[in-house]
């Protein structure tokens, strides 16, 4: 199941300090409920796991985390997250990308899904999703 969304943010941290906190894994990460920094790789790369809920379903998902894209000019960020269900078929992977601007900024997240989330259906993995985008916007922006 492929999933496309699009969230604001609005901050008063100048830009730069911003652009420097979302290429900081180990500060980021964490503000995915559920989401946790297992080790770092590299300065661009993390091992990370996310513990989603999902009705009565808890699933673990665990992978990377990895900067492929970095635009200081543009204050602009794209992350690439690879997971597998732990114990499942199922994986998450996504292109999440962070486009700063003066007093916030958006970030646009183009997932696919499979396994046990997927069949949940695309009314259930959307809303879970949004939720779940939209309070990580809420804490990124107040880092």
């Amino acid at each position: 199941m492929a999933v496309e969304l699009d969230h604001s943010f609005v901050s008063e941290k100048p830009i730069d300090e911003r652009y420097a906190t979302v290429l900081d894994l180990e500060r980021v990460v964490p503000c995915v409920e559920g989401g946790r920094v297992l080790e770092p790789v590299d300065p661009t790369t993390v091992k990370a796991e996310i513990k989603v809920k999902m009705g009565a379903m808890s699933m673990t998902f665990t992978g990377t985390v990895e900067i492929v894209e970095q635009d200081p000019a543009a204050h602009r960020v794209v992350m690439r997250v690879k997971s597998k269900e732990a114990g499942g078929q199922g994986y998450a992977n996504a292109d999440v990308t962070f486009a700063l601007a003066d007093g916030g900024g958006t970030i646009h997240t183009s997932a696919q899904i499979s396994g046990k989330a997927a069949s949940m259906g695309e009314g259930v993995m959307v809303g879970v999703l949004d939720a779940l985008i939209a309070d990580f916007a809420g804490k990124l922006a107040a880092l």
